[in-house]
């Protein structure tokens, strides 16, 4: 423990003595916040990472503590929480902060069911790890000052024992019998093996050591760099080929042959968790399949009516062909379909405020999807903007494998990721004031993937999709989402081979081969996580449907996508019981 850790640590121990003695007198309100300072002081201190991402430089010199151990104490610091929050009185608080009552209690019991089923033995899936997210730290960490120079070299040199952890923890993962299916982890080694490169100049993360800011001295520029190479060459390089041997020659040969998550121990009520967890409904995985299989045939319906619109003469199955392989759907090189995004993106932002009365001052950029990542990772996705003001978010974009990119779903993707999607949402959410700090950072998938869905149908009402191909490249990305109810469940549920998952999104949908599997093979990786979207867009949906048939004339979508953002992310239950009490208040 530093000097700085033991200083933070100490203060905060006394810090917490002061609430818990101050809190047996204080009123109820008074008790509540400091339990909610409390808590995010614990949750910075015990995780670095999480710290620089929201803002908080203090520890930027450290990486998180990972392992059963670090796990364990999660669950016991949510456990103490929690019962504190239940002693005190939430009649007794004013309606925001019985709204910050009901996140935060739900926060805590989501982090302890996930700690009980376990699911911290999942530290990875076929396209993501600890490894690919420290290899973007170049690019998520201050660079301005010589004290932000060596808190970076100090994480390149804590990546080993960071490393160490991570490999326990994946060793235990072996022993207890939850590793992923081996079907979908062939190749993942490569993602490792990219960073094990000849010389530190190659490495992602010399990059900050070939330039520097004009305010550090050249001697200093000199050691830094030294500083950097011996890090890179004697800890972050060789801390890759440990992992790379032990997921080639342990992990991977541990992988499991079977697919579903209720194969696993207690696999049944672990995968009925996930579907809770994910969906932020009590339903069950035949309940959610079943509503797959409902909104896949209402898509279905409309498809067929768009098709129509193409006078293409052929079936369903023929058309779907006809998309996947006409060169006149896809860019001929990654600029090319860079600059359509930009375009798209450009258009609609232009057209926002005819559907929302606020919109966020952080701006969005785009970017490439990084090389190591692309060829296993889905066609685009968002990164938020840095706490602290410093980082623009983005919306990243995969130019890998072009002839698997279509320009008909390309209005779609954009509004999905960029605006009115995730980032005019996540974006609002950071700047939310007289809030506590933790709703500005608080992520409920079911609502987050919900509303980016609901936003690709919103580009209807902006004058988009005026070509029949590219509704019904919308129309493929609402049924993509519908066939993740019933590939999600099938598989981890029922029993659905990978085959048999891939014909059906094959079936179904105009995407490509290519990212059919590739988004196949993250269900299988990650189950649950898929089956948010299109429950949260259903629910949005549902929502807004009640609102104009009880306001009528006087219903006013900009008002109302302002009480659907307005609180950040939520659970979809508690959303709908906001919108009712707003409709309660505004019904004539």
């Amino acid at each position: 423990m530093n000097a700085l850790t033991q200083f933070c640590f100490i203060s905060l121990m006394t810090f917490s003595a002061t609430c818990m003695l101050y809190s047996q007198s204080a009123d109820p309100t008074t008790q509540f916040q400091q339990l909610l300072e409390r808590e995010w002081a614990e949750r910075i201190q015990a995780s670095p990472q999480f710290a620089t991402y929201v803002g908080d430089h203090r520890f930027n010199d450290q990486l998180n503590e990972v392992g059963l151990a670090a796990e364990t104490r999660s669950y016991q610091r949510s456990k103490n929480l929690l019962a504190e929050l239940h002693k005190i009185d939430r009649s007794a608080l004013a309606a925001p902060n019985q709204l910050n009552y009901d996140l935060f209690e739900h926060m805590l019991q989501s982090s302890m069911a996930d700690f009980e089923h376990k699911t911290y033995l999942f530290p990875l899936t076929n396209r993501s790890g600890f490894h690919l997210g420290f290899a973007r730290l170049p690019e998520q960490v201050p660079l301005q000052n010589e004290k932000d120079y060596r808190n970076y070299i100090a994480r390149l040199n804590a990546f080993g024992r960071h490393t160490q952890q991570q490999i326990a923890l994946l060793e235990l993962a072996i022993k207890e019998g939850y590793t992923l299916p081996r079907i979908v982890m062939d190749g993942y080694e490569t993602s490792i093996q990219t960073h094990i490169v000849k010389a530190p100049e190659e490495s992602v993360f010399f990059a900050p050591f070939n330039k520097f800011p004009d305010k550090i001295s050249a001697d200093l520029q000199l050691e830094l760099k030294k500083l950097g190479t011996q890090a890179i060459t004697s800890v972050v390089i060789p801390a890759y080929q440990t992992y790379f041997d032990f997921f080639t020659k342990k992990y991977l040969p541990a992988c499991r042959k079977d697919l579903g998550a209720s194969t696993l121990p207690n696999g049944h009520a672990f995968y009925t968790h996930l579907v809770q967890q994910f969906t932020t409904l009590a339903m069950t995985p035949e309940q959610v399949h079943q509503k797959g299989l409902e909104e896949v045939s209402r898509i279905r319906a409309e498809m067929e009516i768009v098709k129509a619109k193409t006078q293409f003469k052929g079936d369903f199955k023929a058309f779907l062909e006809f998309l996947r392989t006409d060169p006149q759907f896809y860019a001929k090189t990654a600029d090319e379909l860079l600059k359509e995004a930009a375009y798209i993106c450009k258009l609609m932002d232009g057209r926002l405020p005819k559907l929302f009365k606020k919109l966020p001052r952080t701006p969005y950029g785009l970017k490439v999807i990084p090389d190591d990542i692309a060829p296993k990772t889905t066609g685009a996705y968002y990164q938020q903007p840095s706490g602290d003001g410093m980082n623009a978010g983005f919306y990243y974009l995969n130019t890998y494998a072009l002839e698997s990119r279509p320009l008909y779903i390309l209005e779609a993707l954009s509004f999905h990721e960029a605006v009115p999607g995730h980032h005019l949402q996540l974006a609002y959410q950071q700047e939310l004031e007289d809030v506590p700090i933790f709703r500005r950072f608080f992520d409920i998938g079911a609502f987050v993937e919900g509303w980016a869905l609901y936003s690709e149908r919103l580009g209807l009402e902006l004058g988009f999709y005026q070509d029949p191909y590219r509704d019904f490249g919308r129309l493929t990305y609402e049924m993509w989402r519908a066939c993740r109810l019933v590939v999600d469940t099938g598989v981890h549920a029922k029993g659905w081979s990978r085959e048999q998952a891939i014909q059906f999104m094959s079936d179904n949908t105009a995407l490509s081969t290519h990212e059919i599997t590739t988004e196949v093979d993250r269900y299988i990786s990650w189950p649950g996580q898929a089956l948010g979207y299109k429950m949260g867009e259903i629910k949005i949906r549902e929502l807004r449907k009640k609102a104009e048939q009880t306001l009528g004339d006087a219903f006013d979508i900009r008002e109302f996508h302002d009480q659907i953002l307005r609180n950040g992310s939520i659970p979809l239950a508690i959303l709908e019981k906001q919108i009712e009490n707003y409709l309660g208040a505004a019904a004539p």
